[in-house]
C-alpha cells in the first residue's frame, strides 16, 4: 500500500507478482475500510506491506494504525519500507515547495523552486527484500 499522496494505491500480489490494483483519490480514512472489506472477502492475506513515509502526515498515521490493527487482528506480519522505493527516488512533497529527499540512507528536506509531480507506482514484482519489520512511520516533520 502507498498512501503518501493522492491517489492511494493498494496492490494484491501472488508469488510477489501484482495481480490486482486499486487506486482512489478518496481520503485515506474513508477509503481503507471499504477497500479492505472487499479485498478480505476475495483474498486470504498472508502478509501486509506499506510505504511508511515520508509524505502526508495524516495519511501515514491512519495507514499505520489501520494496517497494524489488521496485522494483529488477523495474525499476519506487517512490513514496511520508505516511499522513495515507489517513486524512483524522486523528491516527495512535504508542504508547498519543501520536499523530502533521500541521499544514501538519510532523509532530509530541501526547498525546490519548481514543483515535482508526485507519482507513485506499485511495482509489477514486489521485491520483499526492500522491506523490513521496522514499521514505525517516518514522521519527518519540517520546521514551520
Amino acid at each position: 500500500m502507498i498512501s503518501l499522496s493522492s491517489p492511494l494505491h493498494v496492490g494484491i500480489y501472488e508469488n510477489n507478482h501484482l495481480i490486482e490494483k486499486h487506486e482512489t483519490k478518496e481520503q485515506t480514512s474513508e477509503a481503507l475500510p471499504l477497500l479492505f472489506e472487499s479485498i478480505l472477502k476475495k483474498y486470504n492475506c498472508e502478509r501486509l506491506f506499506f510505504a511508511r513515509g515520508p509524505g502526508s502526515f495524516m495519511a501515514i498515521k491512519i495507514t499505520y494504525i489501520f494496517l497494524r490493527t489488521l496485522s494483529i487482528a488477523l495474525s499476519i506480519p506487517l512490513f514496511a519500507c520508505d516511499g522513495f522505493t515507489f517513486n524512483n527516488q524522486r523528491p516527495i512533497r512535504a508542504m508547498r515547495n519543501l520536499y523530502f529527499t533521500k541521499d544514501k540512507d538519510e532523509i532530509q528536506t530541501i526547498l525546490l523552486d519548481e514543483s515535482v509531480e508526485q507519482i507513485f507506482n506499485l511495482p509489477e514484482y514486489l521485491d520483499t527484500s526492500l522491506f523490513s519489520e521496522n514499521t514505525q512511520p517516518l514522521y519527518i516533520l519540517p520546521a514551520v
